[in-house]
């Protein structure tokens, strides 16, 4: 009979350190879930931060970024989304909420990037084609400027040089 005493109270001992440390658990667990979901939030307005200005930059270099702009509206939803879930306690939703927001930030970035690249390239080529184009035109005006010029001086040449000999003999016997 001692022994099944024995084996209650080690039970019932066992129970009471459960109970008497479950909350410290608990909040451990909390406040480190808190933490993620702080460093997350943070990394996902850091990647959003970062995706709105390589979109200034390719809109600046010309590019067409509606679709970014519509892209970081759904992320800048994603984290609003993420902050409200934070303040009502729900860690393991900001830190998925946070997560897909610097996942849309990095396709962005990479997007822009590459939508710059292809507007600095296409504005490289533009200017270009108009020097050559320039340069073709002005080289096209010197010559025709010279030609008619040629031309014009020949026949004021030729209204000018008195008449041959032979002619002025003919119209001197008269």
């Amino acid at each position: 009979m001692l022994g099944k005493t024995w084996v209650i109270l080690k039970f019932f001992f066992f129970l009471l350190l459960a109970v008497a440390l479950a909350p410290e658990i608990v909040v451990c667990a909390t406040a480190a879930n808190e933490s993620e979901a702080a460093s997350a939030l943070a990394d996902a307005d850091a990647e959003l931060t970062l995706a709105y200005l390589a979109v200034l930059k390719a809109e600046e270099a010309g590019a067409n970024v509606t679709r970014l702009l519509v892209r970081l509206n759904e992320s800048g939803v994603l984290l609003a989304r993420a902050r409200m879930a934070y303040s009502e306690a729900e860690f393991e939703e900001t830190i998925n909420l946070a997560i897909s927001t610097v996942s849309i930030g990095v396709e962005v970035q990479a997007e822009a990037v590459r939508l710059k690249t292809a507007a600095v390239s296409e504005s490289v080529q533009r200017v270009m084609l108009t020097a050559t184009a320039s340069i073709f035109g002005i080289a096209l005006i010197a010559f025709g400027s010279f030609w008619i010029w040629s031309q014009l001086k020949k026949r004021y040449e030729e209204s000018t040089i008195p008449k041959s000999n032979s002619q002025d003999a003919f119209t001197d016997e008269r």
